[in-house]
């Protein structure tokens, strides 16, 4: 199926953005309507969009301008790795290393609050513009069996929400690692070089486990922002 002409044209602003800096101005929607031979609307769908992720932003009778580039993800915030990676101008995407159902250790049912049944385990590399970001490896209680039935390239936690389950908050474990071979297989980096390793488990609506997850970040493509407070001496 063919991609939509506001998409295409989407793509085409995302890298252009990638070179730019911020307040470089864009292409006026008349312009980008010549240049790629579509209507004004398709035009204007295409960077409405990128003002919704937001990439760009509008002055009204100057044009459309780079924005400021969001910075890295905050800790103590719940934010998906896709749309992080969109805010970036990159193309989220992933690779399914393997997605099953399995028992589970005596650790991960005690932690997802499991008294029988199996897991639903899905193994995935994440990318960004087709550069491994993430070897995310996470586990589901075996009632969401029906996620082996989602697009897993796509958004997992979409995928949850449909099913009625919506990661809601979690809490999460760092810890600096070496990669494994595993690690260097599936990220494209050396064996033995430094991985940021982020352990969550995360909750729904309802405070019931949801998903139990370990990523693991090549050192130098991955950023975490920190917020705290100081205590008063």
């Amino acid at each position: 199926m063919p991609e939509p002409h506001y998409f295409r044209i989407e793509q085409a602003l995302r890298a252009r953005i990638a070179r730019s800096r911020p307040h470089d101005p864009l292409p006026s929607e008349p312009e980008l309507a010549r240049e790629h031979g579509v209507s004004r609307m398709t035009a204007r769908a295409a960077v409405t969009q990128l003002v919704n992720d937001g990439l760009v932003y509008r002055a009204p009778g100057r044009g459309t301008f780079v924005a400021m580039p969001t910075g890295p993800r905050r800790a103590d915030n719940l934010v998906r790795l896709s749309e992080e990676i969109r805010k970036q101008g990159r193309r989220p995407s992933s690779r399914v290393v393997l997605a099953h159902l399995r028992p589970p250790t005596k650790q991960e049912a005690t932690r997802l609050r499991l008294r029988r049944g199996d897991v639903v385990a899905i193994h995935r590399v994440r990318l960004a513009d087709s550069e491994p970001i993430a070897y995310e490896r996470a586990l589901y209680p075996g009632t969401m069996s029906a996620l082996l039935k989602a697009d897993l390239a796509g958004s997992v936690h979409e995928a949850l929400a449909e099913l009625g389950r919506v990661p809601t908050r979690g809490t999460a474990t760092l810890t600096a690692q070496q990669a494994t071979a595993e690690d260097a297989r599936e990220l494209l980096v050396p064996e033995g070089s430094a991985l940021l390793v982020e352990e969550r488990l995360i909750l729904d609506d309802r405070d019931v486990p949801l998903e139990l997850s370990e990523s693991r970040y090549p050192g130098n493509r991955y950023r975490l922002d920190v917020a705290f407070g100081v205590e008063p001496l």
